[in-house]
């Protein structure tokens, strides 16, 4: 189908489909950087982890 639209195949991207809590979870993480905007991501992260939430260290 490239061929004959004359494009690259790298040029054809797939769409990113998040997870379905991921808009939640990004909600929780700035209501928590506002409430304490001096805590680091690990801090933020072990929050999280007593909310409920199961996230990395990467969240």
């Amino acid at each position: 189908m490239c061929r004959v639209l004359g494009q690259h195949r790298s040029t054809q991207r797939k769409v990113p489909c998040g997870a379905d809590h991921e808009e939640a979870l990004t909600e929780d993480i700035i209501a928590l950087a506002k409430q304490y905007g001096r805590y680091g991501y690990r801090r933020v992260t072990a929050l999280l982890h007593a909310a409920g939430w199961s996230v990395n260290h990467m969240a």
